[in-house]
């Protein structure tokens, strides 16, 4: 036995903390584990509570008596079984404790009556405590194993969710009126005593329950008959509901009471017809409350499915004198649309929701939704069938007639919301009238729910028409697009044209001294213009919306009378649309216009304003669509004379016919694409309140049609005209061509760079304006931020060509002023002659020519590119410059003429503040010493300085700079020998 050890304890089952990571075993974690169920018996608590909860109330004390603890499970005052029997009445989520107060008051007073009719009697104890209420005068029903006096109420209470052997030892609460099981109790104990009226026939048991509900005389009623009536009825309808199940011929009597209720609802269905008829309000009401309480909700029809709503709404005149309105009237003669017809047809429409929709809300339940119903059928059977007319006959005329339709169609329909609001008693001129702070929380839920369930009366109606609409909208404005950008191919190629274009003297960005202020200029009329509101409902007479009115309003509350301001400069600002008042004098007569609305030219008249010109002629609303805009980039004159608003930068000379680059691109076209997207844009913005998925694509069409807007803008005109500048510049050739100071495609591409860089601002305007309120600028991912930087990146793209182009052409006329305007001996004159020691006249019309070009570049780019451009001009003329001396013969007084021409060069140089080109440039001047020294060993000194100061050059490069000195060949042996100690002709061996 020594030989046998102990063996040690094992655990079979690891607990549940060793199973458990370390990391959650530490002192501060605690492992929180699900409760043990509470078991009554066998079974788990809440299976008794469950059953008791489903169990009809006269089982319940059978299910009860099972045990002690079932017992005292089921007269828990608090327990959740008569919770959930008190909740199935419905007595207070429905306010039907009224009828209850009513059956309690009028029972006592019979039991009052009762005793001082009866003979004196012993006191004896009551038996059932628990129902103290009850008429003990009246001996209880002969039903067995009903609630009624079933439970002893001696028996004790246990707290329902203890453990089995805790029931029977914790003493019971205190009794109170308050728990659900009392308050259920009194309903049952009121209520069954009307159970024996359902037996009688179908006809007497309305009569019978009146009688029964009914407080004795002379007791005023504390709630109209009819109502009260009602409510009992609804509540007896809960307590015959399978959820309570009260007595055991529930399902006997639940047939008869709804043959009850039926004629409850047809009494009450005529006596309101009745009282509708008369005019009593009154009675209306009293009816329809009482018709409300059990029918809207007890039998589950609400809202517009009511049917003494719907009796009430059907009755109305308004759904049978719509056919007086022709809604063709719409229409003038030449196809053109004038909403006025609609405004009386709108109106009047108004007028009976006002005065019907006010009575509504005055007789029935709000919950009831009568109103709303009413004003749907009044949207959908009136406003409805006008609009379907409107848009049929604008589908037959044109696409453009249909759109403005809808748009103008939708806005005239939204009057039946502010009507709507205006029954309800909100004030829809105030959008934010709903958020008023004053308000409580729960008024300004209110109020919002209304406004929703108003303005889903317009949606609902117009639903059917947006999957069109939105299709026909962005197709539209595709076409109209395609239509402006082939217009102008079509008006501006110089291949549609036989001859030169025609002259005019219009100014242009390049004329002003200042093209930043006219850039600002033009931003800053375009930016009032888009304050000006588009036409959405077109009429004859009268204003848009108040914005604007003949005789002096404003336009954002800033257009006076006399037209002096749009938000401070509007009059001014449209005015500067007009390149006349830019800088500088100008020929509007010759100029290109384009106008927008095939009327007359709003801008010729310079004594009046544009805005006042338009009220003072038409009296009316104003559209973009009214304004024209005059071309800042008018056709060149194919002339010279004094009336040339750049005499210095002439793009043509002497006669001659140039390719007019400024041509390719117009503000007339951008701002005629801004203007058909925007009106586009403002017409699908009213929709844009829409709820769930049409709501969703409307905010897509908003952002698909600036997206069409970018790409035709930025591929179709501004791409294509910076591509066919590019491409022509390159064909440009200095020697076809007299003038020498100006390279005519360069300078038209630099206003074609200044329109280009406007149009830019332009589109970050029209952004800024119109679409940022509808995106969020931030989301990089948004497809609209997305397209508009694409646009950005493919405008720099297309300058970035041109600029590089330009400045090929830009150089190679330099080369060929240098080339065609150096004598023969300019730099090896004889010796007698007289030096002037300044730049030569090639130097002065080649420096010359840079300045002009350059600055041109100035406020039309970034300072970036700018400084891209000057570097690649500089490294560049280096390059001229060193091809040019290599082809001279200097003399050693013409080598002070180098230095002079070259010293010219430097400061021109200098004022473009590039640093790397300023030291290219000096090396170059430092160069020029080479032709005038006398001495060939001095040379070889000025050499080495040469290659040690101006690490360009290398000592093989300054020998070929050498040797185009006229002495060149006396002093090539003694350079040779100092520069690199050798002689070629002696030391050399060509084989």
């Amino acid at each position: 036995m020594d030989k046998f050890q102990a063996l040690e304890p094992v655990k079979l089952y690891t607990s549940l903390a060793s199973s458990l990571p370390a990391s959650l075993t530490s002192k501060n974690v605690t492992v929180k584990s699900k409760p043990a169920p509470q078991f009554l018996g066998r079974l788990p608590l809440d299976l008794h509570i469950l059953i008791l909860s489903h169990l009809p109330v006269p089982d319940v004390p059978s299910y009860a008596a099972s045990s002690r603890g079932l017992n005292n499970l089921a007269k828990d005052p608090d327990g959740l079984v008569w919770r959930c029997k008190w909740a199935e009445l419905g007595v207070e989520r429905l306010g039907l404790g009224k009828v209850l107060a009513e059956l309690e008051a009028k029972q006592k007073q019979a039991k009052a009556g009762a005793r001082d009719a009866a003979p004196p009697t012993l006191t004896v104890d009551d038996e059932f405590g628990d129902f103290e209420q009850a008429d003990v005068l009246s001996p209880p029903q002969d039903e067995m194993g009903d609630f009624v006096g079933a439970f002893d109420s001696s028996m004790s209470f246990g707290a329902p969710r203890q453990p089995a052997h805790v029931l029977f030892d914790t003493p019971a609460p205190v009794p109170s009126k308050d728990t659900p099981r009392a308050q259920y109790i009194r309903a049952h104990v009121l209520l069954k005593p009307l159970m024996k009226l359902l037996d009688a026939p179908a006809h007497l048991v309305l009569s019978q329950l009146a009688d029964a509900v009914a407080p004795a005389a002379p007791t005023p009623p504390s709630i109209s008959p009819l109502l009260l009536e009602g409510q009992t009825l609804r509540l007896l309808s809960r307590f015959l509901s399978p959820g309570v199940r009260s007595v055991r011929r529930w399902d006997e009597l639940s047939p008869t009471l709804r043959t009850a209720m039926d004629r409850f609802d047809a009494n009450m269905l005529a006596a309101f017809d009745r009282a509708d008829s008369r005019g009593d309000e009154e009675g209306m009401r009293e009816a329809a409350w009482a018709s409300w309480i059990w029918g809207g909700l007890g039998l589950g029809d609400t809202g517009p499915e009511w049917e003494l709503g719907k009796v009430w709404a059907e009755k109305r005149e308004i759904f049978y004198e719509s056919g007086r309105w022709d809604a063709l009237e719409n229409f003038k003669g030449d196809g053109t649309l004038s909403f006025d017809a609609m405004d009386s047809f709108m109106e009047w429409v108004t007028s009976h929701i006002l005065e019907h929709g006010a009575r509504a809300v005055r007789v029935f339940p709000k919950d009831a939704g009568v109103l709303e119903g009413f004003g749907g059928r009044v949207g959908s059977e009136v406003v409805g069938e006008y609009v379907s007319s409107v848009l049929a006959r604008a589908r037959e005329i044109s696409t453009d007639i249909y759109l403005k339709s809808v748009a103008a169609s939708f806005r005239e329909s939204w009057k039946i919301v502010d009507a709507l609001l205006q029954c309800w008693g909100i004030n829809p001129a105030s959008e934010e009238g709903h958020k008023d702070e004053n308000k409580t929380e729960g008024e300004r839920k209110e109020e919002e729910r209304m406004h929703r369930v108003a303005e889903g009366v317009v949606y609902r109606m117009f639903e059917a028409n947006m999957d069109e609409y939105l299709d026909e909208e962005v197709e539209s404005v595709k076409m109209t697009f395609e239509t402006i950008l082939k217009g102008w191919d079509r008006t501006y190629d110089p291949a549609m044209h036989a001859g030169p274009p025609s002259p005019s003297h219009q100014t242009r960005f390049l004329a002003s001294q200042n093209p930043a202020q006219v850039k600002r200029n033009v931003l800053g009329a375009f930016t009032n213009l888009l304050l000006l509101p588009v036409t959405i409902v077109p009429r004859t007479v009268g204003a848009v919306g108040g914005a604007i009115v003949a005789g002096g309003t404003a336009v954002g509350g800033a257009l006076v009378a006399g037209g002096s301001a749009v938000g401070g400069a509007a009059v001014q600002g449209i005015g500067m649309l007009n390149p006349a008042r830019w800088g500088g004098a100008s020929n509007q007569e010759d100029g290109y216009t384009k106008n927008f609305a095939n009327s007359g030219s709003l801008l010729a008249d310079e004594d009046e304003p544009p805005v006042r010109k338009v009220l003072n002629e038409k009296q009316g609303s104003v559209s973009l669509s009214q304004f024209e805009a005059l071309s800042p980039t008018p056709l060149i004159s194919a002339a010279g004379g004094a009336n040339q608003p750049l005499s210095a930068m002439s793009t043509v000379t002497n006669g001659e016919d140039t390719t007019q680059l400024d041509l390719l691109l117009s503000l007339d076209v951008a701002l005629e694409l801004i203007h058909a997207d925007r009106e586009s844009v403002k017409r699908v913005e009213i929709f844009g309140g829409y709820p769930a998925s049409v709501g969703a694509r409307v905010r897509d069409t908003i952002e698909e049609l600036f997206i069409l807007f970018l790409s035709s803008l930025g591929e179709g005109h501004l791409r294509a005209g910076f591509g066919k500048a590019t491409e022509r510049m390159k064909s440009y050739k200095p020697d076809e061509h007299s003038s020498t100071a100006n390279v005519a495609p360069l300078e038209q591409f630099f206003e074609l760079v200044h329109i280009g860089d406007t149009i830019q601002s332009m589109v970050q305007v029209y952004f800024e304006k119109e679409l940022a309120p509808h995106i969020d600028k931030t989301d990089f991912l948004n497809a609209v931020v997305r397209e508009k930087k694409r646009f950005e990146n493919s405008l720099d793209d297309s300058v970035a060509a041109g600029l590089n182009a330009g400045t090929e052409v830009l150089m190679n006329q330099v080369d060929h002023i240098i080339t065609t305007l150096t004598k023969p001996r300019e730099y090896y004159p004889p010796e007698d002659s007289t030096m002037e020691l300044k730049p030569t006249l090639a130097c002065q019309e080649a420096i010359k020519c840079l300045e002009v070009h350059c600055k041109l570049l100035k406020g039309s780019t970034s300072k970036e590119v700018l400084e891209v451009f000057y570097q690649e001009v500089g490294i560049r003329l280096i390059a001229i410059l060193q091809k040019h001396i290599k082809r001279q013969i200097i003399s050693l007084n013409g080598g002070f003429q180098v230095i002079a021409d070259l010293n010219a060069y430097n400061t021109f140089v200098a004022s473009l503040k590039v640093p790397s080109i300023i030291a290219d440039f000096s090396n170059l001047r430092m160069l020029g010493h080479v032709y005038v020294v006398e001495d060939a060993k001095d040379l070889a000194q000025i050499v080495r300085d040469v290659t040690r100061y101006g690490g360009a050059y290398r000592p093989e490069d300054i020998y070929e700079f050498i040797q185009r000195r006229s002495d060149w060949k006396k002093i090539e042996k003694v350079v040779d020998k100092t520069m690199y100690n050798l002689s070629f002709k002696e030391d050399c061996l060509l084989m």
